[in-house]
């Protein structure tokens, strides 16, 4: 499965962006897109990639860091194999490269935030100037 993540760009504080990430190559074992947990991840220079928000396969149940609750909310469109990432009230400390990522194994709710992942974006900066 690759995943081609977008979106990304600079910003001033306060302000939002949407990121997104749309899913290809799924093998022809009947899984989709439908069937993965999804979610995103960010890496800010000189820190270990962290967890940022995750979905379930049906769109349900969606987790968040505690430092992006109110904030941010992810979505996705099983139709278009795309997951979003809605990121308002951005700040300075915000500021990373955001990754998208899909589980590794199907109807598992938790695997995404559990680090159990099949495939990884290639990541987005995402700049927010104070």
């Amino acid at each position: 499965v690759q995943l081609q993540a977008s979106g990304g760009g600079l910003v001033q504080a306060g302000g939002s962006l949407r990121l997104s990430c749309i899913a290809s190559g799924f093998s022809d074992s009947g899984l989709t897109f439908s069937d993965y947990a999804v979610g995103w991840f960010r890496q800010a220079p000189g820190k270990d990639r962290e967890f940022v928000a995750s979905l379930n396969w049906q769109g349900r149940n969606p987790y968040y860091k505690d430092s992006v609750k109110g904030r941010f909310t992810i979505s996705r469109d099983n139709a278009k194999n795309t997951v979003y990432l809605q990121m308002d009230g951005l700040k300075p400390d915000d500021t990373a490269v955001y990754y998208c990522a899909i589980a590794a194994r199907p109807y598992e709710s938790s695997a995404v935030r559990s680090g159990i992942i099949g495939s990884w974006g290639q990541g987005t900066q995402v700049t927010v100037s104070s």
